[in-house]
């Protein structure tokens, strides 16, 4: 495959407005995804599937929030065209597991909440060597900087930026009037299930992975990094 190429996963509309623009383009889906070193992802499926692969290419996200600083569909061809001056960041990735499910990786968030409107649940969430905090809530969720400016920010979290593992723990409609929000390192991180008072689902990047009983624990640990590339065309994270 030719280096020059780019790959473009997720509207083939974009695939096209860089043909016109003279670009040799290779397009791809969630599903087959283009080997091309670098790769232009419409939508957060499209930098989900990338993230997830075996590949570690140069992605240009479009569409897909602030949090990987994404361009505008309009400017992918000139943010296509400055790649080779672009800087890049380095976005971590968490794996995630719980009691009988697959392993996920999750780009932007890990959510576990219940799956019942007006019921809560108990929830204690622990480092390896440290409780965070154990809590009474609709769920909690735990951000990475990619996922930082999103729902977590709605419900009083701060923006990251990208910086190794660390990411944002917010509890969801706690029970509590004024509750705390924490930043902490997402690697070997864990939420327990404290009582058995509803069904609690648990979310990667808005996908249901499984149910979660009370006792049982959702794991989260360290798995690679995403390469985004930042140029003039990258929205900014915090606006």
């Amino acid at each position: 495959m030719s280096d020059s190429a780019v790959g473009v996963v997720g509207d083939p509309v974009v695939a096209d407005r860089l043909r016109e623009d003279g670009a040799a383009v290779v397009e791809g889906t969630v599903d087959n995804l283009p080997t091309t070193e670098r790769v232009v992802a419409v939508g957060q499926p499209a930098v989900r599937a990338i993230a997830a692969a075996d590949a570690d290419p140069l992605v240009v996200p479009v569409a897909a929030g602030r949090g990987v600083r994404s361009v505008a569909r309009d400017a992918v061809p000139a943010a296509v065209a400055g790649l080779s001056e672009a800087a890049t960041e380095r976005h971590p990735l968490f794996a995630v597991s719980a009691a009988g499910s697959d392993t996920v990786t999750a780009v932007f968030e890990v959510t576990v909440v219940t799956a019942e409107a007006a019921r809560i649940s108990e929830y204690a969430v622990r480092t390896t060597t440290d409780s965070v905090g154990q809590f009474r809530a609709d769920g909690v969720s735990l951000a990475t900087p990619a996922g930082s400016p999103g729902y977590a920010q709605r419900i009083g979290g701060p923006v990251l930026v990208p910086a190794k593992s660390v990411g944002v723990v917010a509890p969801i409609g706690p029970f509590q009037t004024s509750p705390d929000h924490w930043v902490v390192s997402l690697d070997e991180l864990s939420i327990s299930i404290e009582r058995d008072d509803a069904t609690v689902a648990l979310y990667a990047d808005g996908d249901e992975v499984t149910t979660v009983a009370c006792g049982e624990t959702v794991r989260l640990r360290r798995a690679g990094t995403l390469r985004i590339a930042v140029g003039e065309e990258s929205c900014s994270r915090f606006r």
